[in-house]
């Protein structure tokens, strides 16, 4: 609903004229132009980036309740006990890119400064909202992706059960990219494989 929403604000604009008229004395004619006040889109942004941070903090809530060790699952998700430290750094990388992306969070919409001279008394920060959201919807495709990886790795120890027809097609499809973690290896490569697999599928 809140990406339906910021949808909707962004068709809205980009239709409207508000702003910042051409006015043509000599031919009767006034021209809008464009939206130069970016207060509507700036809110909006700000709204969107709370929304998906949310569904971040949602994700890496379930990654880590699969690495916990409960649920009749290995801690971290370890195939070979020992040495092996198995999903627990991605778990990490989740937790902190939600952290960030709380920071992110702050609004840029409740922000304002003077420019131009005063000219420009009152500034939206749409800008800032823009790019705020922008990270948080990099971050979100990372904390997925391990979620992803993690989610995959536990099914693989329920075998021989199997799940719906739909997700075993995911992770069929999945494990081309990202196969089973036997042995500890350098992770940052699964995750960017599962990121790239997330934004084709």
């Amino acid at each position: 609903e809140a990406i339906n929403y910021v949808q909707q604000v962004f068709k809205v604009e980009i239709n409207g004229v508000t702003d910042n008229p051409n006015v043509f004395p000599d031919d009767d004619e006034i021209i809008s132009a464009g939206n130069f006040h970016g207060q509507p889109l700036a809110l909006a942004l700000d709204f969107l980036a709370l929304a998906l941070a949310e569904l971040g903090s949602i994700s890496e809530r379930r990654t880590y309740q699969l690495i916990s060790g409960s649920r009749e699952l290995p801690n971290y998700l370890v195939a070979n006990p020992g040495i092996n430290s198995g999903l627990m750094i991605p778990q990490y990388t989740a937790a902190s890119l939600v952290s960030q992306n709380k920071q992110y969070c702050t609004p840029a919409s409740a922000d304002s400064i003077v420019s131009s001279n005063g000219q420009e008394d009152h500034v939206s920060m749409g800008a800032n909202a823009a790019i705020k959201s922008y990270k948080v919807i990099q971050n979100l495709y990372a904390i997925l992706g391990i979620e992803l990886i993690t989610a995959s790795q536990a099914i693989s120890f329920r075998r021989p059960l199997k799940t719906s027809a739909l997700l075993e097609d995911l992770i069929s499809n999945f494990r081309e990219v990202v196969p089973f973690i036997e042995e500890d290896r350098v992770l940052y490569k699964d995750i960017n494989a599962a990121i790239d697999f997330l934004k084709v599928n």
